[in-house]
């Protein structure tokens, strides 16, 4: 049986590492997760114990399409609380995890052969999904001075018939604020494209606040997750902001490609909308660790790094060492015990120069993880 060539598609590296750090464990070693995106705490206990009640009276079989009109409800009265936007919750679509967004997203809005501008260094999935698609991704190499965040001058003389942004970015953390997200969502709708905005970074912000897009327009389409902020990666629950226009036929998409979100994980993520107190804590966590990483990084010898707005990461420019990061990153990880991401998943062309280091763990992990890298550096 042949393969199809939109199955083509490069592996994500950091499930790679992930694996390669899981086999070292097997063997018995102890090894710091710097790796990988994932908060280490739970869960909230609320949304937990509320889902275990909920599972001795309701079968939890399908849902509506669109997700549970009550979590649909309260995410618009979210937008209320964090941005003073006022949503209609009909505008709302729940997903399976923002990958599931994506995919709806990118089939909603482009046909065959359409091209939609990602910023480099970008969320490698945004490229994979697009070519599985028979969509072409643009990749477009934003510059350090910018935060390595696009601006409007990146895309001149460029056809495109979407644009992708992140802000908080992964893997660098930087922002864009009010002006500056403005001032992209003009020069696309000038070029006649569609906006899409990824914020499943918001919530994990330190010394400024993140801006969403609709607070801008309401001709953009915004992807989120309860992955990061509300800590359920594996629950598989997102949603997507639409305009009215699209929600038809996202939702028949929708019906078609998935039936539903998981239910159980959208009990969850209703309850854990109302979380805030373990939620804040958990961030309390990441700004330490944050604190942590920006002072002892460079003591490693890792100094060529920007101070994430958001997020939990840390992108260090290390071309000076070394100009294959994926070699690297296996020998931090033998050497030292330290699982991190190399940049090519990021950057196909200056990712070979670059790591990115999460602190999403907990904060003795962080401790541990920086002393080992501190003292294989030394010795290298």
């Amino acid at each position: 049986m042949r393969n199809s060539s939109r199955g083509a598609v490069d592996p994500f590296i950091v499930m790679d590492v992930m694996e390669a750090a899981r086999a070292a464990e097997e063997a018995g070693r102890h090894i710091i997760h710097m790796e990988v995106g994932q908060p280490s705490s739970p869960a909230p206990e609320h949304a937990r114990k509320v889902l275990a009640d909920t599972m001795k009276t309701d079968p939890l079989g399908y849902t509506v399409a669109l997700g549970i009109p009550e979590l649909r409800t309260r995410i618009a009265q979210l937008y209320g609380e964090w941005y003073d936007v006022d949503l209609d919750p009909a505008r709302v679509v729940v997903t399976p995890g923002s990958s599931g967004g994506f995919v709806l997203a990118f089939t909603a809005l482009f046909d065959a052969g359409d091209k939609v501008a990602l910023g480099m260094p970008g969320y490698p999935s945004y490229r994979q999904i697009l070519k599985a698609l028979d969509l072409q991704p643009l990749e477009v190499q934003a510059k350090p001075e910018n935060g390595l965040q696009l601006v409007p001058d990146d895309l001149k003389g460029l056809d495109y018939q979407g644009l992708m942004m992140a802000s908080p970015a992964n893997p660098t953390g930087t922002m864009l604020d009010r002006g500056q997200l403005g001032d992209m969502i003009g020069a696309c709708h000038e070029a006649g494209a569609a906006f899409l905005s990824d914020e499943i970074y918001h919530g994990i912000e330190y010394d400024k606040r993140a801006v969403t897009a609709l607070e801008v327009s309401d001709d953009v389409c915004v992807i989120n997750s309860f992955s990061k902020y509300f800590s359920m990666t594996g629950w598989r629950v997102g949603w997507l902001v639409v305009p009215p226009a699209q929600v038809r036929q996202i939702e028949r998409l929708a019906q078609n490609l998935f039936i539903c979100p998981p239910h159980a994980a959208q009990v969850a993520a209703l309850a854990a909308m109302d979380a805030g107190d373990e939620l804040n804590a958990n961030l309390a966590v990441y700004a330490r660790n944050r604190a942590l990483m920006l002072e002892g990084l460079p003591k490693a010898g890792f100094d060529r790094i920007a101070p994430p707005d958001g997020a939990f990461y840390v992108y260090a420019d290390v071309s000076h060492i070394t100009d294959d990061s994926r070699a690297f990153a296996a020998e931090i990880l033998e050497k030292a015990g330290v699982a991190v991401t190399p940049g090519l998943d990021f950057d196909p062309v200056r990712g070979g120069g670059t790591l990115r280091f999460s602190y999403a763990r907990g904060t003795a992990d962080i401790e541990e993880g920086l002393e080992r890298l501190r003292v294989f550096m030394e010795h290298r």
